[in-house]
């Protein structure tokens, strides 16, 4: 016995222990992480637990199996293992999982965050066929779903979201009979139907397919295989058709979004008996009819989001609400009168959408003091004066009341707000001499104070971290601050449509950060300073209307933001983008104004010179700026020829010229401009053949043209000197044959005549009688 019980020991901690191939596979794979990146393994500070010394079992992250018996590695939670904060990070590549493939009794593996990027290994998921849940969402993958996954037939959790596949979703998804959660959020570019296979799925919990691009009709019938279903998620695609009439049948569900569609119809009366609902999201689809006014009384409801379509809501219906909602959007839906006071009683209420609708009176009291983090009442009726109360709540994070009646001062209490991150009260009626001090709302990033009665002196008291500011249509006059350089997150500034005079100030192109400068029609002066340059993100600069002189410098063609195309508009503004629109970049854009909006902004690149007194000539430089869109320097006093450089504009779409003293020919280079569908030139002094060629021959508007000292072309229909026929020389041949028959025939007539004449009195030319002519004459006299 004693010689037994050291190996029967040996034997029990060896079975107690997780197995040596499947302690190799995990120190395997991070050894992988650490040889394909430059991480040191103190980084990973959720896998310090492991090496070679301690069993795997005991590791973070690692579960075993608990029952009697040798122990295996059954879970995997290695989610985020690599810090987001990490200085020294890099992707992980999709063969990091090999390892992983080895270790056949998985049951549970996520690997959820981790920056792994690259196809998904077509083969190794196959071994792992006891796998029950698998979670792959929020990498970098690509490439198309491997086909073993759709074989994995105790799969009971699915997660590939926010996964860039290519090709569309395979019917084989509906093998994973017993799937109890689907979700495939964000995975598909390309647009695909989506496959009516997936409604074979009878056992499914949680089906979300939400931002992807599948279009088609959600099935009336085989929706109502989903018995169990309790969430239902398939908001921002392109379906359409009408929302089943029987989806009330589905007595489980909790969550039913389907915003961000093509849906028309009515909202199916039968959705007012799911009486577990927590969530209805149908906001922003083609919905018509009225709302239902069951809707109620659904007492767990606590997201009701329908705007943004065609509905009516019944102002005469007396609402006793028996939810306690967070959220409600009820934008464009034909509300009349003033702010409901049903709304008061939602004591949880968090979002507040009443956007564009027809409401009348002022913001009321108790909503000032509702604690509401979002209140959006744009596009309506609304008047008065702001409630001060409303700004000393530590909540509120937007405020947009923009195009409403809303008059007098803003409350000087707006700093107390500090968790403000949106402030939109464009398009009212606000007025002062000065604003208030904006510095402690440390959060705030966009302020639209635009198309407002303000005046005074440009204000300057904004926080740091400011990145879009709307200060234009307003009557604000004196000098530029310099203050404005310590706003050094700012990407929008807009100034337009003020009194603004002094020169143009150096300072204001110190702000690197800036991506929109607008500060067209105001008083400005001076010349345009060459540390023009220092704006490596201008992608729209509107200098236009104001009394600029001097050439342009040359260092406009360093402006590297308007070299190249990017969409990079700061991540942190996506907020904005969604929740509230500027539309106060006015730009004269192919000879009419229109206003660009935020989420526009970011894909356009723009330069506006135009109604100044700029002298000199086009520097050549401006060819450099491949990424601009429209380029307008007219009404100015430029001389000289047209560069040929502006034929590298490979992106550009208008180009105005006109009212200047260029001269010389138009380049033909300009053929070259594929985008182009503008073009004006005239009121100069140009002359010569006007380009042809692909877009050119398009542009034959003959305005377009006009007042110029020698243009000829096609388009204006003058043709040039070179593209006339060439002259025929006169026949001369002919001419000579015709001249000697005519002298051959009056010589003949003359010779004749002269001949006769002579015969004649020479008695050569007397007729002979006949013998009988006297005997005849006597005849007659008888």
């Amino acid at each position: 016995l004693p010689l037994l019980l050291p190996v029967l020991l040996t034997f029990v901690a060896t079975s107690l222990s997780c197995p040596e191939h499947q302690k190799q596979a995990l120190l395997n794979f991070k050894a992988s992480i650490i040889n394909a990146t430059s991480l040191k393994e103190s980084t990973l500070y959720r896998l310090d637990s492991w090496n070679s010394s301690s069993d795997c079992c005991h590791w973070d992250g690692v579960s075993c199996s608990s029952h009697f018996g040798a122990k295996t590695v059954l879970a995997l939670y290695l989610d985020g293992i690599i810090p987001s904060n990490s200085q020294e990070l890099a992707w992980l590549p999709s063969t990091i999982l090999t390892p992983l493939f080895h270790i056949r009794s998985l049951m549970h593996l996520d690997l959820s965050v981790n920056s792994i990027q690259g196809e998904l290994p077509r083969d190794g998921f196959g071994n792992l066929t006891k796998l029950v849940h698998l979670d792959l969402g929020l990498n970098s993958f690509n490439g198309s779903i491997p086909s073993q996954l759709f074989h994995l037939r105790y799969l009971q959790y699915l997660d590939l979201s926010s996964i860039s596949f290519h090709g569309t979703l395979s019917g084989e998804v509906a093998s994973l009979q017993n799937l109890r959660v689907l979700k495939l959020n964000a995975i598909f570019d390309w647009e695909s139907e989506l496959p009516k296979e997936i409604w074979n799925l009878t056992k499914l919990h949680q089906l979300s397919l939400a931002v992807n691009n599948f279009f088609g009709k959600i099935p009336s019938s085989s929706i109502m295989n989903l018995k169990g279903l309790k969430i239902l998620e398939l908001n921002y695609n392109s379906l359409s058709m009408e929302i089943p009439a029987d989806i009330g049948n589905l007595s489980n569900i909790t969550s039913l979004v389907l915003s961000d569609n093509k849906l028309t119809g009515r909202i199916p009366s039968s959705i007012q008996k799911l009486t577990k609902l927590e969530t209805l999201q149908l906001d922003n689809n083609m919905l018509v009819g009225e709302i239902p006014s069951g809707l109620s009384n659904i007492k767990g409801l606590k997201s009701l989001l329908l705007g943004g379509n065609h509905l009516t809501w019944n102002n005469n219906a007396k609402i006793e609400p028996k939810f306690m909602l967070s959220e409600l959007s009820l934008k464009s839906c034909s509300l009349e009168g003033e702010i409901p006071n049903w709304i008061s009683t939602q004591k949880t209420l968090k979002t507040l959408d009443l956007s564009e609708n027809q409401l009348q009176g002022t913001l009321p009291q108790w909503l000032a003091k509702m604690e509401v983090e979002s209140i959006i009442l744009s596009n309506n009726n609304l008047t008065g004066f702001l409630p001060p109360f409303l700004f000393n709540s530590h909540n509120l994070s937007i405020l947009s009341l923009s195009q409403n009646n809303f008059h007098g001062e803003l409350p000087s209490n707006i700093g107390n707000a500090t968790a403000l991150t949106i402030l939109a009260l464009d398009d009212n009626k606000f007025s002062g001499n000065t604003l208030p001090d904006f510095r402690s709302n440390e959060r705030l990033e966009l302020i639209d104070l635009s198309s407002n009665e303000f005046s005074g002196e440009i204000p300057t008291k904004f926080s740091h971290y400011t990145r879009i500011l709307a200060l234009g249509k307003n009557n604000f006059s004196g000098n530029l601050s310099r203050n404005l350089i310590h706003l050094r997150n700012l990407e929008y500034l807009d100034i337009q449509d003020n009194k603004i005079t002094g020169e143009l100030p150096n300072f204001i192109f110190q702000i690197s950060t800036l991506r929109t400068l607008n500060l067209r029609n105001n008083f400005l002066h001076g010349s345009i300073p060459n540390c023009i340059s220092n704006l490596t993100n201008i992608q729209i600069l509107d200098l236009s209307n104001n009394y600029l002189v001097g050439e342009i410098p040359a260092k406009f063609g360093n402006l590297v933001g308007m070299e190249t195309t990017t969409n990079d508009f700061s991540n942190n503004l996506d907020l904005a983008t969604k929740q509230y629109n500027i539309d106060d970049v006015t730009i004269i854009w192919k000879k009419s104004k229109q206003n660009l909006s935020l989420d526009r902004l970011k894909m356009y690149h723009l330069l506006d010179l135009s109604m100044n007194k700029l002298s000199g000539e086009i520097p050549t430089s401006l060819g450099n700026l491949k990424a601009l869109k429209l380029l307008n320097i007219s009404y100015n006093n430029l001389y000289g020829r047209i560069p040929t450089s502006l034929g590298y504009l490979e992106n550009l779409e208008s180009l105005d010229l006109s009212h200047n003293n260029l001269s010389g020919s138009i380049p033909q280079s300009l053929a070259k401009l594929q985008q182009l569908t503008t073009l004006d030139v005239s009121n100069n002094k140009l002359t010569g053949k006007i380009p042809t060629g692909n877009q050119m021959d398009t542009m034959a508007e003959s305005s377009s043209y006009a007042n110029n000292s020698g243009l000829c072309g096609m388009q204006i229909r003058e043709p040039c000197p070179e593209d006339l026929p060439p002259t025929k020389p006169p026949r001369v041949e002919n001419k000579e044959t015709w001249f000697s028959w005519e002298g051959l025939g009056i010589g003949y007539a003359i010779g004749f005549f002269v001949t006769v004449g002579i015969l004649y009195l020479t008695d050569s030319f007397v007729p002979t009688k006949p013998p009988n002519y006297r005997r005849q004459q006597r005849r007659q006299r008888v």
